[in-house]
């Protein structure tokens, strides 16, 4: 998975990044919170991001606020990294939109962990954003058979949206998941095979 990390202090840049990428993750490494916050709006931006709390420029918790702040149907897993111990300051962390914070000096082990379930909730708001997109595309189908549906008066031929005409059954099978199964009507028994007709007495 691609990480993002913001984290101003060089030893501790270069030690988070070995270790994702011993984990089999990409890594996009910035130094403050403002190169972080420039990545986070590119349309290509990570999916996760592992934020210092203090930072020049820019700290975690107002590059969280101006994430949070974008409207986006895939919202990027957010961790803040801190030194910070006091709980005050971890519930504003998680009030602000951060996801999960990582203590300094992080344990490799819990940060493994972190970055597990970051992965998980990442793809299951992808799958949820097709699933929405497959929803959206079915009620597009839906609605084409709510509206006007020009149709022959004499052959009972359906036009569709290219102007061209097409059976009953033809137009139905194109834009629904139903199958159709021919036989004949009562009426039409008797007027096309009056022979069939039971006798009356």
């Amino acid at each position: 998975m691609r990480i993002l990390i913001a984290e101003d202090d060089l030893t501790s840049r270069t030690i988070l990044s070995e270790v994702l990428k011993k984990y089999g993750h990409t890594v996009l490494a910035t130094q403050n919170g403002a190169e972080a916050w420039q990545v986070m709006q590119q349309p290509d931006a990570p999916p996760l991001a592992i934020l210092d709390w203090m930072m020049p420029e820019m700290d975690g918790p107002e590059v969280v606020r101006l994430i949070r702040a974008r409207q986006t149907d895939r919202p990027p897993y957010l961790i803040l990294l801190t030194t910070k111990g006091e709980k005050a300051d971890i519930i504003a962390g998680l009030k602000g939109g951060a996801n999960d914070y990582l203590a300094k000096p992080f344990d490799p082990g819990e940060l493994r962990a972190r970055i597990e379930v970051g992965r998980r909730m990442v793809e299951m708001q992808e799958a949820l954003v097709l699933k929405i997109a497959e929803l959206h595309r079915a009620l597009d189908q839906i609605k084409t058979l709510r509206g006007i549906v020009p149709i022959c008066a004499n052959c009972k031929k359906i036009r569709d949206d290219q102007g061209y005409w097409s059976q009953v059954e033809v137009y139905v099978r194109d834009h629904t998941e139903a199958e159709f199964s021919h036989s004949i009507c009562p009426e039409c028994m008797k007027r096309l095979y009056p022979e069939l007709e039971p006798n009356k007495e």
